[in-house]
């Protein structure tokens, strides 16, 4: 009797998404990709397109889509719905598009903000055809060198460094070399990491099947059935690694990527996820992270659409129906209503439901619930550091550092989160330090005999509430003073182990989480959006937390959606259009990719019978 039912089901889904595939043009295709154009170096024609400012006679006619927001995120599911001949309107309340892809220059200096590298960008993976799609072929990726990252713990003045390195086998033998008596570990890590890699796409099609589908198949069981992955979704990052080793460095290892959550609290899924990512290589856009945007607005442009900044977004207009039918943009003392039949916010689920909605909408229990499925993330604080002095001249790398204090991830973080909001600036326990001048080849070219710096790490929103009320540059010398300490802390960090540094320093400015809140709309300055604990990535959870809302018209889009990293929001943005669109675009990617590989395949092929004859 289940499995008739079972079958049934799938039968029913399978037959709907053939109807889909047969009845729907598709939104991408091979030939839609060319061979990317020259960088685009003028100032000024890049300016056009990413900043045309919001105004009235810019709004295109006959839209079918309004994105609010244009972080990775929202750019992608409008891309995908303009090739997919939808009109959409990509509204930014920043001055600039890209989110956490954008840059800003200062003093000769250029600065990403959210992007630090990211990996699955080989020829022919899932990820370089989607960039593709919606780039239209025009972003060029540099990969990196192979040894992309280090970690270095200085636990009681005793330093261990750990090298990273990418390859679909180097990766592994590297760590084995590195921990001797770890072997069966890492052995078993890496089965974890492959298995994660090759089927969490089984917890995408969960928020894609009808809901009570998706609900069904995990509570009766027969998901776990088919896959382990929904168990290692529901699993603790600390519970899996000291099962499998009881190696505190090896455990830091395992979960060095730090977004706010100990291991203890943290999906081992993510974890291994994030370190499949850059098996294959880590990569950094050519031209610099606001090359992601650039191209994204032109292909939306192409089809009709537009991407338009200083558009701050002060309302989504619903109906007595509980359908959303628009927003407001406030421009000046005026708020124009721009209307369109579907509606996607990109700005996180609290932003969303907490600040945009009507508060009778608000406070509808249907919204309630979805804001109790998640709970805020925690905030960033990054310095950036211009250097008048090239590369050689400092000693520095594409390698990108991860320092720690100790390798007790989970007893450092608690103690660091716990700390008084006076204790913390002179005991952080981690950073991220990445130069990302040394990971562009066009950064000498467009930015000559000039480096930068950036240093991340996470805090409290609540050391720096008292100054939420007030003014960007206007928040008075005991902020400014006091997020310099923070900032004085990690330079010196910084310092000891590229000692040149110091001395060539000519421009900095520390980014607390009122100015991701300010520039970037982060809810409470948290740049990977809603909290990665372990229960967001609850199987039941990842079903019921979906693109569509309870307000018709109205989805979600970008990191809340899946995961965080530009990757997380890229697939974000993917499922938003899917489930927009009704459409599984996902489908048209699958098989761009497999007709990709059987053409690289025949051109191999040939060129091994040529060099035979």
């Amino acid at each position: 009797m289940w499995l008739l039912i079972v079958l049934v089901c799938v039968l029913i889904w399978a037959g709907g998404t053939c109807w889909f595939l047969f009845k729907k043009p598709s939104p991408f295709s091979v030939e839609s990709v060319r061979p990317p154009g020259p960088l685009e170096l003028d100032q000024k024609k890049r300016d056009k397109v990413l900043k045309q400012g919001f105004t009235k006679v810019k709004i295109p006619k006959d839209l079918d889509a309004i994105i609010i927001g244009s972080g990775i995120g929202g750019m992608t599911a409008a891309a995908t719905m303009a090739k997919a001949g939808k009109k959409v309107l990509v509204l930014e309340q920043h001055d600039v598009a890209g989110g956490c892809c954008h840059t800003f220059t200062e003093k000769g200096f250029e600065f990403d903000v959210g992007l630090h590298y990211f990996g699955q960008l080989h020829e022919n993976g899932l990820l370089k055809t989607a960039f593709d799609q919606i780039t239209e072929g025009q972003m060029e990726f540099v990969e990196l060198k192979q040894h992309f990252d280090s970690i270095v713990i200085e636990d009681r003045e005793e330093r261990r460094d750990y090298a990273i390195l990418s390859g679909k086998t180097e990766m592994e033998q590297n760590l084995k070399k590195q921990f001797p008596d770890d072997v069966k570990a890492v052995e078993e890590f890496f089965k974890i990491m492959k298995v994660t890699a090759r089927q969490v796409a089984y917890l995408a099609i969960l928020k894609l099947i009808p809901q009570w589908l998706a609900l069904f198949l995990l509570k009766s069981g027969i998901a776990d059935f088919f896959s382990s992955i929904f168990r290692l979704s529901e699993s603790s990052a600390t519970e899996l690694n000291n099962k499998l080793s009881s190696n505190k460095d090896l455990h830091l290892v395992f979960s060095y990527f730090f977004y706010g959550v100990p291991p203890k609290d943290s999906s081992s899924m993510i974890n291994a996820l994030m370190l499949h990512h850059f098996k294959r290589g880590a990569y950094y856009p050519k031209g610099g992270a606001s090359e992601i945007p650039f191209h994204i607005t032109k292909v939306i442009e192409k089809y009709g659409g537009s991407v338009l900044v200083r558009a701050p977004v002060s309302r989504i207009l619903v109906d007595q129906k509980g359908a959303a039918y628009g927003v407001t943009v406030r421009k000046g003392d005026e708020h124009v209503e721009v209307r369109a039949p579907v509606i996607i916010s990109n700005c996180g689920i609290f932003n969303t439901f907490q600040k945009l909605l009507p508060p009778e909408i608000q406070v509808k229990p249907e919204i309630q619930s979805r804001l109790d499925m998640l709970r805020p993330g925690k905030a960033s604080f990054l310095l950036f550091s211009g250097f008048d002095a090239t590369e050689e001249e400092l000693d520095i790398t594409s390698t990108t550092m991860w320092f720690f204090k100790s390798n007790d991830m989970d007893g450092m973080m608690d103690e660091f989160f716990g700390m008084s909001k006076d204790e913390a600036p002179e005991n952080i326990p981690m950073m991220l330090l990445t130069f990302p001048s040394a990971k562009d080849p066009t950064s000498q070219i467009r930015h000559p005999g000039k480096s930068c710096m950036t240093i991340l790490t996470m805090v409290n929103y609540e050391w720096f509430e008292e100054w939420e009320d007030t003014r960007v540059r206007k928040r008075g010398d005991d902020y400014f003073n006091y997020k310099m300490r923070f900032a004085n802390y990690l330079f010196d960090w910084a310092c000891k182990h590229f000692p040149k540094l110091r001395e060539k320093l000519v421009y900095q400015e520390a980014a607390t989480p009122l100015t991701n809140t300010h520039y970037l709309s982060c809810n409470r300055g948290a740049i990977y959006s809603a909290d990665h604990n372990l229960d967001r990535f609850y199987s039941e959870a990842m079903a019921r937390n979906r693109c569509d809302t309870p307000v018709k018209n109205l989805y979600l889009s970008g990191q809340d959606m899946f995961s965080c990293g530009i990757a997380g929001a890229l697939h974000g943005g993917l499922l938003c259009a899917s489930v927009a669109l009704n459409y599984p675009v996902y489908i048209d990617l699958f098989l761009i990719k497999k007709k990709l590989k059987r053409k690289k395949a025949k051109e191999m092929t040939k060129l091994a019978k040529q060099k035979m004859q």
